[in-house]
């Protein structure tokens, strides 16, 4: 027997259920060659009812090791001669992995919010990516007091302001 839910959803379509969230990093740049080292991040994330507490956990963790890469590694560079990408597989495209980070934890809020549906569950997707770089954007402000406004955070970026 199929669960029909058609109803019940379309009579939630006046409420927002988006997922939040919160990451806080520490970060160490060297001050000899501006290279920064993320030690620590945490996410505390509120994603509506979760359901299986270790997937949600990977999820969340992933999410934020794709920050701390979008923050510090990863960049799109096109060559204006041919409009092609110079780095088109991974051996040329620099990502970080969760060995770039000593200490990653994610935690979650237990939400139970009447209107996000019969499951009461949100969409996890990606949401610890775009926290967890503004954090370490954050943190290597706090450190330097040079605010970069856009990613990745590089050596020259630091060096010339």
């Amino acid at each position: 027997m199929e669960a029909a839910t058609q109803a019940d959803i379309g009579a939630l379509a006046d409420y927002a259920r988006f997922s939040f969230g919160a990451q806080v990093a520490e970060v160490r740049v060297d001050a000899d060659i501006g290279e920064g080292r993320v030690p620590r991040l945490l996410g505390c994330l509120a994603a509506g009812r979760i359901v299986n507490a270790v997937t949600a956990r990977s999820q969340f963790i992933g999410g934020m090791t794709m920050g701390l890469s979008m923050a510090l590694h990863e960049e799109s560079v096109i060559d204006e001669q041919f409009g092609d990408f110079p780095s088109d597989d991974l051996a040329a495209y620099h990502i970080a992995a969760c060995a770039d980070v000593e200490t990653i934890e994610a935690m979650w809020i237990d939400e139970n919010e009447e209107h996000l549906g019969p499951a009461g569950i949100k969409g996890i997707g990606e949401l610890g990516i775009v926290g967890s770089a503004a954090a370490i954007a954050s943190a290597v402000h706090h450190a330097t007091g040079i605010r970069i406004r856009d990613l990745p955070i590089r050596l020259v970026k630091l060096l010339v302001r």
